[in-house]
């Protein structure tokens, strides 16, 4: 799928719709002291390997994009999900 790099969309901090800039987001740091990873470490600790089946080969073909909404006016953030696509492109105009 072809974006443009700046296309037009509704604001809610400016309560209209202005120019805004396309990126996509990325995934974030994992925080090493959360609950889960807590919980993970100490189930994976001494004798008897890992807890889950580790994942050998990889099903699905597509992520879930979500594109990151930039507005030009205000620097207001909005994220937008497009759902599962194979390809994403950010064009220039």
């Amino acid at each position: 799928m072809k974006i443009s790099k700046e296309l037009n969309a509704y604001c809610p901090k400016c309560n209209t719709h202005t120019v805004h800039k396309v990126s996509q987001t990325k995934k974030g740091k994992e925080r090493k002291q959360s609950l889960g990873a807590r919980k993970h470490a100490i189930d994976k600790k001494g004798y008897g390997g890992q807890k889950f089946p580790e994942q050998k080969k990889k099903v699905k073909t597509t992520k879930k994009v979500i594109l990151k909404l930039e507005c030009i006016t205000c620097k207001y953030i909005v994220q937008k999900n497009l759902g599962r696509l194979r390809k994403i492109e950010i064009k220039t105009q």
